[in-house]
């Protein structure tokens, strides 16, 4: 037998379909709305729904059966909302050379070993505090559904409670399943509405211009590296996991560039979706929960394929079951992260620090709270050492 065929378990199967769920139905809107904003056409924005979903499903698939850990990737959601706000006047042809620049500095700073310098110097304590801030978010939005929809949310809550007493490693899968039976005992799934055409690239031919370079690609590099892979890397590193960083960036990096004039337009290291994988719902043996992101790979792959049939998909679930499923399936990776993060008491400040500048969702200069929470954390950690000098 295989060694995925050994590690493979039920879990994995669905920590990897609640992962992809997650961010699919969370932020693949933004990227709708970021190639509109650049003038694409229905066939282009196909393109790009395609681009995207195949691009992480290869990449989380290749990466996470090499290195036999759970390395899940994503697209760039904060890069998306930049586009729709920041790319104004901007052709879609001088986007897409953007991207083209933007994927040649993520793979050059993945490949120089820079990016993986910087990762080394931020200790665990504020790494742990910058992933419970990222995912705190996720479990607030849970809690914040459950007026709105009581039954849903309620009996999805108290499946996870039966869960994690009675079956914790089926406490998820059964999250799931709850909010399925609910939502379609309800008559609030809409499977019919789904128009199943397949998705097929389009090339889009790149213009490099300098108005594409200071308004698309230096943006777009910064805001996936502050935003998106920093927070990333900190997942694998509070996890437990020892994923080498340079190598991986850089693949995210030249998969973009190859993907780049289909829509591609940001590959990156995940982290919200990637805790779900990594987490003890995934398998209770961390060894085995690669192949949580290998499915997960899977799912992005099949979705990227029928990606015509994305905007119907977006519309099947109840908005209150994807935050259920999200927050419920976070709770674990949430609390440890806050342990690591609280346990010593000579980092104890700066590690809150990070986690509430980050959970705040600070954007400033078109950059994300997580970028500012490792930057107020680190602050903290400099005024504490000179006042101890």
């Amino acid at each position: 037998m295989s060694a995925f065929g050994r590690d493979l378990s039920v879990s994995a199967v669905v920590a990897g379909f609640v992962a992809m769920l997650v961010g699919v139905t969370s932020s693949i809107v933004v990227v709708f709305q970021a190639a509109q904003a650049l003038g694409a056409d229905a066939a282009q924005v196909t393109s790009w729904i395609w681009a995207t979903c195949v691009g992480t499903g290869l990449t989380s698939l290749g990466l996470s059966v090499w290195y036999r850990r759970p390395v899940l990737t994503a697209w760039s959601t904060p890069g998306a909302a930049m586009l729709v706000s920041a790319a104004a006047g901007v052709t879609l042809p001088e986007a897409i050379g953007g991207f083209i620049v933007s994927a040649l500095l993520i793979a050059l700073s993945g490949a120089t070993g820079l990016f993986a310098r910087v990762m080394d110097r931020i200790p665990q304590p504020l790494a742990a505090g910058l992933l419970g801030g990222v995912l705190a978010r996720f479990a607030l939005d849970a809690f914040a559904a459950m007026p709105g929809d009581p039954l849903l949310v309620g009996a999805m809550f108290l499946a996870y409670l039966l869960g994690r007493r009675l079956w914790p490693r089926y406490a998820v899968p059964g999250v799931l399943l709850v909010g399925l039976l609910v939502a379609a005992g309800t008559g609030r799934m809409h499977l019919e509405a789904v128009d199943w055409r397949l998705g097929a690239p389009v090339w889009m031919a790149p213009e490099f211009t300098l108005r594409g370079l200071f308004s698309v690609a230096l943006p777009l590099f910064v805001v996936t590296m502050a935003s998106q892979n920093l927070p990333g890397v900190a997942a694998q590193k509070a996890a437990g996991y020892d994923t080498p960083v340079s190598p991986v960036i850089a693949t995210t990096g030249v998969a973009t560039l190859l993907l780049a004039p289909f829509g591609g337009y940001a590959l990156n290291l995940a982290a919200i979706t990637a805790s779900i994988c990594m987490s003890r719902e995934a398998h209770e043996d961390p060894a085995r929960r690669w192949t949580s992101s290998v499915m997960a790979g899977l799912f992005y792959l099949a979705v990227g394929l029928a990606a015509g049939a994305v905007a119907g998909l977006l519309g099947a679930f109840p908005k209150a079951m994807v935050l259920a499923v999200a927050g419920f399936a976070l709770l674990g990776t949430i609390g440890g992260g806050l342990a690591t993060a609280m346990g010593d008491l000579t980092w104890r400040e700066p590690a809150l620090v990070t986690f509430l500048v980050t959970l705040s969702g600070l954007s400033m200069a078109g950059i994300g709270s997580a970028f500012w929470g490792v930057v107020a954390g680190t602050l903290c950690v400099a005024v504490m050492r000179l006042r101890a000098g």
